[in-house]
């Protein structure tokens, strides 16, 4: 741990004396047994205390402020991170509320529209709505084919950045159209202004030369099969990469320092639904759908992955073992899920799917756990130096924290029901997190738009 034992005694004595700190504003986890993330290691009987949103002080024998908020663990409940989502398109109170209720404490939107951005974002980081703290990415492109604001030029690439910056954007998503020249703007732009550029391949780049640009993160691991690993003119569509790309991929990655969204939940709901038109009528049909906003189901009948021809099956395959590679080469992997864009992603359970997906190809759980918490952090930090520090528990860090039953590290799945969730410093029990969830399908079901119509 980064923290010595002198060090945590003498914050607790602050705590306890100090007027400035009222003791009905600390929270003190008691006889927790810790997953800070920072290893592997479990530290059993510990106390956590939490004040003015952050992680104050964290020791076997801390005294405890008189009239503090105690959580206490008795020597069974584990406390580790907050998870974070790094690629939701989530937008409404609903989405943020789930995210919460399924332990999950940071998101970054990676395509945040206005509202959300200027409005619901900071009511949410400043913890007057429920959610996750929001990190928000302006997407940008070359052309109108998506839908997205668009640049034709260097100078429009620039003054793309100056608003981004000016509106509170973390990052410039980049998308497949942009033109060499727009993208190289838009790097150099963002890295002068500490608005650093990620997102997708961009054809007329490529992901090699666009991480050497200073792209911080490939916002899908399948990015890698549309660039570098895309197959020469006159080869099948289907081909896959042989070895030595896969290593030339992983060396680059790893020469630039950049990080990569390890989506595999993404891509499987994907291939699952491939040329299967009745996929997502079947999806509106599970339980969780009822914390789906009823525009997004009207979204998901609409998909038309279902009338697609072939199959992804080989792809998915190839993608685990080179998210897998990856993960054993030491490139930071980020969790993300897409969600609710894609059929069959709920926003926050999709979060955990994913981490399941990464057990699947191989990881191990700390492997998978880490992208969700400590790497996350590590990418924010990196993007923003000065921006708070989360995803391990240390002092010093955003008190975001998941209460569960086991160990997560022995056992992923006791993270989808947490026996409660804090967030920047404010804590939701059991109970709160069920009248979250509950108020979600409450309201969504008098929008009267079933999950089977």
């Amino acid at each position: 741990m980064k923290h010595s034992s002198a060090w945590a005694l003498l914050w607790s004595l602050f705590l306890c004396a100090s007027p400035l700190v009222r003791a009905a504003d600390v929270t003190a986890f008691v006889d927790v047994n810790l997953v800070p993330m920072e290893s592997a290691q479990v530290l059993h009987a510990q106390i956590v205390l939490v004040a003015d949103g952050r992680i104050a002080a964290i020791g076997k024998a801390l005294a405890v402020p008189a009239g503090a908020r105690v959580i206490d663990g008795h020597g069974r409940a584990f406390l580790s991170p907050g998870l974070a989502d790094m690629h939701t398109h989530s937008s409404t109170r609903g989405d943020l509320a789930v995210y919460l209720a399924n332990g999950v404490t940071s998101v970054l939107n990676m395509g945040a529209p206005s509202d959300l951005a200027a409005q619901l974002r900071p009511r949410v980081n400043q913890g007057r709505i429920p959610g996750p703290h929001i990190y928000a990415a302006f997407r940008v492109d070359g052309g109108p084919r998506y839908g997205d604001y668009f640049v034709t030029n260097a100078d429009e690439a620039r003054a793309v950045v100056r608003m981004a910056k000016t509106n509170g954007y973390d990052f410039i998503k980049a998308y497949n159209d942009l033109s060499a020249e727009s993208f190289a703007a838009l790097a150099d732009e963002g890295r002068r202004l500490q608005v650093p550029v990620v997102g997708h391949s961009v054809g007329s780049v490529g992901l090699e030369k666009q991480l050497a640009a200073g792209q911080l993160l490939v916002a899908h691991a399948e990015e890698f099969l549309y660039s570098t690993f895309a197959p020469p003119e006159g080869a099948s569509a289907d081909a896959l990469p042989d070895k030595d790309l896969v290593q030339q991929a992983i060396d680059f990655v790893r020469r630039d320092r950049a990080f990569v969204t390890a989506d595999l939940r993404t891509y499987a709901a994907i291939t699952e639904q491939w040329g299967r038109p009745e996929f997502p009528r079947a999806m509106l049909r599970a339980p969780e759908v009822r914390y789906l906003a009823p525009a997004q189901r009207i979204e998901w009948r609409r998909a038309d992955y279902g009338a697609r021809k072939g199959t992804l099956t080989a792809r998915l395959e190839f993608l685990r073992r080179f998210v897998k590679a990856m993960a054993d080469a030491g490139v930071p992997l980020v969790a993300g899920t897409d969600a609710p864009t894609i059929a069959g992603l709920v926003p926050g359970f999709s979060l955990h799917d994913d981490l399941a997906e990464l057990v699947r190809a191989g990881l191990s759980r700390y492997q998978a756990l880490s992208t969700a918490t400590r790497t996350p952090g590590e990418l924010i930090h990196r993007a923003h130096p000065d921006a708070e520090s989360f995803g391990t528990i240390a002092p010093g860090y955003r008190a975001d924290l998941v209460l569960s039953e086991r160990n997560p590290l022995d056992d992923l799945a006791t993270l989808r029901h947490p026996l409660g969730v804090m967030a920047g410093g404010r804590w939701y029990d059991k109970d709160a997190l069920r009248a979250l969830l509950d108020d979600v399908a409450r309201e969504y079901a008098s929008a009267a738009i079933g999950p089977d119509r």
